[in-house]
């Protein structure tokens, strides 16, 4: 189940929210708990057990962690839930990978396991390490209720595709939150938007970038729309899943943290994954550069470090080569910006503008790329070294049917509606006028949604290889 169908729009959710907020207090846990694992188990009820396994494993090793702290006990018990968290992560995420290209490299033949992936296992996976790891440090109080520690774990709006919310973010709202009218309507508010975000631009510009990879009459131009088209395709997509959410926490009396923050505004790479998917990278600050010794080492063992983090960056998000590729190619970037290009593009706001309209796009088709044979056509596409005219008559074709939702897209991805929405609230009269319009505003975005939906138009998931 996910996010954006009728089945968790109309029935799931609302069931879920009456039944919640009509449950005493000291029940509300168990409700989000039970509707948590009904909506994992929607689609593979045997996953379920996997992660009631890894929610075990959790709560044993906390208690352990906890209670021979500061003895050598302590430490081998987290090095032991470490082990098997990542090894159950391996097994069903990267296996099938590493056995096919042994294959490859030795010239044997040993066939797949064809491990089916859980969907979310590598949000929930870092979400367990960092309940694990922040006990250790003593930085987060144990929990001593396994069905708390279940709730956070399992929480679904955030479940299956982030953000990454750790232990210490939340540990007091599992024990007091407040939920008030106020917080309710921001909520709603958070997730509308997110689920127009989702269905009404990202599928939609799905849509675009489908209609290229079938076309026969590609162009150079067509290419860089492209690329910039997968970029706003996962942007929206993925953004918009954060935006839903944020905003069903926000109903439920949680506060998650942000996980996008106009990162097509940035002004070099570094600021960009400061913008970029927030929550995973500042897991892997936390959680692996920082315990590697970060940038207070030497510069050989600064540029190790570096390679490390963004190697396992690009290896999280698939067993595939395309996202291994991905981040050795930020890896360089960052290396490159903290050596000398940085203090360059710091002079210079046109540099830095031409600068990031070139690596973002290309960033973007390495991931979004099947294999490595397509990442090499479309490069090459790019640089126009595939002998193709600037336009095509497909390209002014697609351009006529997707221009204008291209172009909200491109301005949606700032933060200037934002700002204008702002800057008129500062004349009351307008302010109530926008108060008025905005519930019916939210209903509009809501209707589309459901139409959409119910015509049956492409609505796909990124979130599988995850």
């Amino acid at each position: 189940m996910v996010f954006s169908s009728v089945p968790f729009l109309y029935y799931f959710l609302p069931a879920v929210l009456i039944i919640y907020f009509l449950s005493p207090k000291f029940l509300k846990n168990t409700v989000l708990l039970i509707a948590s694992l009904l909506f994992y188990g929607w689609g593979e009820p045997r996953f379920v057990l996997l992660i009631i396994s890894s929610i075990a494993i959790a709560y044993i090793s906390g208690i352990l962690i906890d209670y021979f702290r500061g003895k050598t006990i302590s430490k081998l018990v987290l090095i032991l839930s470490v082990c098997l968290d990542l090894g159950a992560l391996f097994y069903f995420k990267y296996v099938d990978f590493f056995i096919e290209n042994f294959n490859t490299v030795i010239g044997m033949d040993i066939p797949l396991l064809k491990v089916v992936l859980p969907i979310g296992i590598s949000f929930y996976t870092f979400q367990i390490l960092s309940y694990s790891v922040d006990i250790y440090r003593g930085e987060a109080k144990l929990q001593k209720n396994p069905l708390k520690l279940a709730t956070y774990i399992t929480m679904f709006p955030q479940l299956i595709a982030g953000p990454i919310v750790r232990y210490t973010t939340v540990q007091e709202q599992l024990e007091h939150r407040e939920h008030n009218f106020e917080n309710i309507a921001l909520g709603i508010r958070r997730f509308v938007i997110g689920l127009g975000k989702k269905v009404l631009i990202a599928n939609t510009i799905a849509a675009f970038c489908s209609d290229f990879q079938v076309s026969e009459e590609k162009a150079l131009l067509y290419y860089w729309v492209f690329a910039i088209a997968v970029a706003f395709q996962i942007y929206f997509d993925f953004s918009g899943y954060s935006d839903m959410a944020i905003g069903m926490g926000k109903i439920f009396g949680f506060d998650f943290p942000e996980n996008f923050y106009y990162p097509f505004i940035s002004k070099n790479v570094t600021d960009f994954w400061r913008r970029w998917h927030i929550s995973l990278g500042t897991w892997f600050r936390d959680y692996v550069y920082i315990p590697l010794g970060g940038n207070r080492v030497s510069f050989g063992r600064w540029l190790f470090n570096t390679f490390v983090v963004w190697f396992l960056t690009g290896f999280w998000h698939g067993a595939e080569w395309n996202f291994i590729l991905w981040g050795i190619y930020f890896a360089v970037l960052l290396i490159v910006e903290k050596v000398f290009l940085g203090e360059l593009l710091k002079k210079s706001n046109l540099l830095s503008v031409l600068y990031m309209f070139i690596v973002i796009p290309f960033s973007f088709i390495v991931f979004n790329s099947a294999n490595l044979g397509d990442i090499i056509i479309n490069i090459k596409g790019m640089l126009g070294l595939l002998g193709l005219p600037v336009i095509s008559g497909e390209f002014i074709y697609a351009m006529r049917n997707y221009g204008v939702l291209l172009l909200i897209a491109a301005v949606g991805a700032t933060p200037l509606p934002k700002r204008l929405l702002e800057g008129f609230k500062e004349n009351v009269k307008v302010e109530k006028v926008i108060n008025v319009l905005e519930p019916i505003w939210l209903a509009a975005i809501l209707l589309a949604v459901t139409a959409y939906l119910v015509d049956g138009s492409f609505n796909p998931f990124l979130y599988f290889r995850f």
